[in-house]
């Protein structure tokens, strides 16, 4: 974004940190992984998980929220990992994204690799399996990102990184604990409704006509359903950041 250079302080709202009062490459300058999910308690759990894994930090250790000036999104770091909370639905994502994208920029970070994680309606597959999306598809299972920006509809791609998610089988691979598959990963709009729930509210159709829509997404490569991933991978695409 051109306009930035332009700016005498960015102020990241969401995340409570701003470049005049804050030290971005200090803070932030090391960071090689990001891991973003929907629940800010799982993300600190995340954290905690990832410094033993990793030998860092001492056992039982509080890892503070980065985050802690707002209520909208958690943030955790040890080493080179950050782990940031980024609630349901893509408006909550795409907001947070905006500002981590631009804390990294700030932070002159290089080479990061950034995941979402999280849990998700599976299709075809046994619980408790593991999907590494090749790519994100909408409620049509075309793979797009569609949004209005002034007036405008921009249709953005959704593809996401192919050697990653080959990394990551591979380590699936050799962890041997997770039934684990690469496939598309359906984006909805809502949680109900949209993923042909038959418990919501509102249900204007039958059993019979979700079972042949979920029937369809499968047979189109779909192996899971949640509500991110569009705008997740367009965001990751445009600013060049590998993300999975």
């Amino acid at each position: 974004n051109p306009h930035l250079e332009k700016m005498e302080e960015d102020i990241l709202y969401h995340f409570a940190l701003g470049t005049g009062t804050h030290d971005f490459p200090a803070l932030f300058g090391d960071v090689k992984f990001v891991c973003v999910g929907g629940s800010p308690s799982r993300m600190k759990a995340f954290i905690t998980y990832i410094a033993e894994e990793l030998g860092l930090g001492s056992p039982g250790y509080e890892y503070p929220n980065i985050c802690a000036g707002t209520d909208r999104y958690a943030m955790y770091k040890v080493g080179p990992v950050l782990s940031v909370s980024h609630g349901m639905g893509i408006p909550s994502i795409s907001i947070m994204l905006h500002e981590l994208i631009k804390l990294l920029h700030h932070a002159k970070c290089s080479n990061v690799t950034v995941i979402r994680i999280g849990t998700s309606g599976g299709i075809g597959l046994e619980p408790g399996s593991v999907v590494i999306t090749r790519q994100s598809v909408d409620a049509t299972f075309k793979p797009q990102f569609e949004q209005v920006i002034l007036g405008k509809t921009v249709i953005r791609s959704t593809d996401l990184d192919e050697q990653l998610a080959k990394e990551l089988m591979q380590c699936s691979k050799e962890i041997n604990q997770f039934n684990t598959v690469i496939g598309n990963t359906m984006c909805t709009l809502d949680f109900y409704e949209g993923q042909g729930r038959l418990d919501g509210a509102i249900c204007l159709y039958t059993e019979e006509e979700k079972l042949r829509y979920l029937k369809e997404a499968f047979d189109s490569g779909v192996r899971n359903i949640e509500m991110e991933s569009s705008v997740f991978a367009a965001m990751c695409n445009l600013s060049g950041v590998k993300g999975k």
